[in-house]
């Protein structure tokens, strides 16, 4: 059975930072892009970043660079998402997806960010 299963997620004031995990089980991890992707209310979801099979490439949409740091560990089949000065504009729901094919998505975690 696929799982995605992402945690981290909170209420934050700007500036703060936040560091999601993407906990992966049930497929092979390693052969798998892996991406972030966001979705405010009213809006339609936005791919946030990307990480390659190896970890060797990554991208950012142009809102997030500087800020956000994606990475992976292959050998816990997680991926993550550091998020650093952030901003209320950052505020939704995060979601991981094995980004190969049709991929995998998994339930998402709310980020907040708000004074």
């Amino acid at each position: 059975q696929v799982q995605l299963v992402e945690s981290g997620g909170g209420l934050v004031q700007p500036g703060g930072s936040l560091r999601l995990s993407c906990a992966a089980s049930g497929f092979a991890f390693s052969w798998y892009p892996m991406s972030w992707y966001r979705q405010a209310p009213g809006k339609e979801r936005e791919l946030v970043a990307t990480i390659s099979i190896f970890g060797s490439t990554t991208n950012y949409v142009d809102s997030v660079k500087g800020r956000f740091t994606i990475s992976r560990d292959n050998a816990k089949s997680t991926v993550y998402l550091e998020m650093n000065s952030l901003k209320p504009e950052d505020t939704a729901m995060y979601f991981c997806k094995a980004d190969r094919g049709e991929g995998y998505w998994g339930q998402g975690t709310q980020v907040t960010v708000s004074s």
